[in-house]
């Protein structure tokens, strides 16, 4: 019983991956256009993140960084918060993990200005990198 809730999780995030996964975003009109790339022409800090998730579920974690290295950077670190979830669940600790990050007020402000600043600079020429490549 101790393991309803991460397990749960872990179907609710992986059902929509493999499906990401089964279904190549990579080949047009698959999935719908970005409504800010195609409203405004930047990226926005989402931007590539399915073909991201499509690679990572390849097993190449180069070419989804290239994709979307933000989306990288918290997929690896969710997957790390999961897994500390899981082994406490193991051990008999009941619920939601007491050490699992709580959203404060700061650290939300602290997210949308790390999203902000990462659409910003991904649409600059010294961001260039941190595109994704056009399909």
């Amino acid at each position: 019983m101790r393991l309803v809730r991460p397990l749960a999780a872990l179907v609710a995030v992986a059902l929509p991956t493999a499906f990401v996964g089964a279904v190549d975003p990579n080949a047009p009109g698959h999935y719908p256009v970005c409504p800010v790339l195609q409203a405004t022409g930047w990226w926005c800090p989402g931007c590539g993140g399915l073909r991201c998730v499509h690679a990572l579920t390849r097993g190449d974690v180069l070419a989804a960084a290239h994709d979307n290295l933000l989306v990288v950077v918290l997929a690896f670190g969710l997957a790390v918060l999961w897994l500390g979830w899981l082994v406490r669940a193991v051990r008999g600790a009941a619920g939601r993990p007491g050490w699992w990050p709580r959203m404060t007020g700061r650290r939300a402000g602290v997210l949308v200005l790390v999203l902000l600043l990462f659409a910003v600079v991904r649409n600059l020429p010294v961001g260039a990198g941190l595109a994704p490549p056009g399909v």
